[in-house]
């Protein structure tokens, strides 16, 4: 582990160098290439003179409410499709075609149905979390054993007991790498939103101070607003995931 982070340092330090080696080479205009030190004023204007620390946060609520509402969704129907064959057979075909189709596609139809405003957004978060996560948990349950299940009815377990005390719990791997990706696309899809149309009446987030510091050409804070959203993602992965896996498969002794 102390090996597997000291690569990672040490390639992060080496990408910031290049980075620093190329700004003093000029290689790049300097209005669009900004130096470390300038994406770190950025950084610090940010959070200290604007309102990015208050755009995250509200970015990570809305976030927080569709990724609940999407996973609630995708264990509820993956469950039914183990628990029912026909309806199975129908949401494995909705799961297939509605996740070919990107959340930015869906903005334009969902703001004429529900307008500018929270509700928006948060239907393209649970749109782009409900679909990969599904995909994940049925391949999951496909792919328990079936003496499994003949055992849970053996002793006694009805359809539910068998969903909730077998299945999820064998395929937990799936279901972990499901809300994973499911994370990573609904934050991509939730920025995009913002992007696209801006504020709502209750506050505005992430993506529209990076499409504002694009309109006014400030490079700098567009990688400033980048930074924050890698450092989130780090530390979802890193320290909200891994602890998961530690206390789950891992301790399960079902991952590495």
């Amino acid at each position: 582990m102390r090996r597997k982070l000291l690569h990672q340092g040490l390639f992060v330090v080496f990408v910031l160098l290049i980075w620093q080696i190329v700004y003093k080479w000029k290689l790049f205009p300097t209005l669009m290439f900004p130096s470390l030190a300038d994406i770190g004023q950025a950084f610090f204007d940010g959070f200290v003179k604007e309102e990015l620390g208050q755009m995250v946060m509200y970015s990570l609520s809305l976030l927080l409410r569709g990724f609940i509402i999407g996973m609630s969704l995708a264990f509820l129907l993956s469950g039914l499709s183990i628990m029912n064959k026909v309806f199975g057979d129908i949401y494995s075909m909705l799961v297939s075609m509605c996740d070919l189709i990107p959340g930015v596609a869906l903005i334009p139809l969902a703001i004429l149905w529900m307008g500018i405003g929270e509700e928006t957004i948060i239907l393209i978060v649970v749109h782009s979390i409900i679909w990969p996560m599904s995909r994940s948990i049925m391949d999951g349950f496909s792919s328990v054993p079936k003496l499994y299940k003949e055992v849970g009815r053996n002793i006694g377990l009805n359809q539910f007991s068998i969903l909730l005390g077998i299945y999820f719990p064998a395929a937990f791997a799936h279901v972990l790498s499901g809300i994973k990706v499911g994370w990573a696309r609904a934050w991509r899809g939730l920025i995009s939103a913002e992007m696209i149309f801006g504020t709502t009446s209750s506050g505005a987030g992430i993506g529209w101070f990076i499409f504002m510091k694009r309109t006014n050409v400030d490079i700098a804070g567009v990688f400033a607003a980048l930074l924050v959203i890698v450092a989130i993602g780090i530390v979802v992965e890193y320290v909200v995931f891994r602890f998961v896996e530690k206390h789950t498969i891992r301790k399960w002794g079902i991952g590495k």
